[in-house]
């Protein structure tokens, strides 16, 4: 049954990483720029080099993630909400990590500084994931191949 599973193709996948990052940057940088009273520019260049590594990790962790779900015979694009929790929180969790030594950098914050400041975010974009992923399957599904019951 997995091997019958169709997922996005490399073009698709694209498509989503650019889309979500670039709609995640129109929100959180008037916000970053508020919060700590720093220029949209420098908020911005932060929140950019984020979004490129954002960007590389989401492609990578997407379809790895994906290739777990059609190995265990799930197709990707319908997950539960369970299944669709698991992956927003476990990328998130991974942004985190590869995240808050440039966060600590920029702002010059400590880690504890930096660790709520990601937090906060976090929690912010971890709904956003949730939230655009499921727009994006529900506005570009992948159709399945038909099986004939013999």
């Amino acid at each position: 049954m997995a091997e019958n599973i169709a997922i996005r193709s490399g073009k698709d996948r694209l498509r989503y990483t650019i889309s979500f990052e670039l709609l995640l940057l129109a929100i959180l940088v008037p916000i970053g720029a508020l919060v700590f009273q720093r220029s949209h520019l420098e908020i911005g260049a932060l929140s950019l080099f984020l979004a490129v590594k954002a960007m590389l990790l989401n492609l990578l962790y997407n379809w790895l993630f994906d290739q777990w779900d059609v190995r265990n015979g799930r197709i990707p694009t319908e997950r539960s909400w369970w299944g669709r929790t698991l992956h927003a929180f476990g990328f998130e969790v991974t942004l985190t990590i590869t995240s808050l030594p440039f966060i600590m950098w920029w702002l010059a914050l400590n880690l504890w500084q930096a660790l709520l400041t990601d937090l906060a975010v976090v929690s912010i974009v971890m709904f956003y994931t949730f939230a655009f992923t499921l727009c994006y399957d529900k506005l570009f599904p992948i159709a399945q191949p038909v099986h004939n019951k013999a």
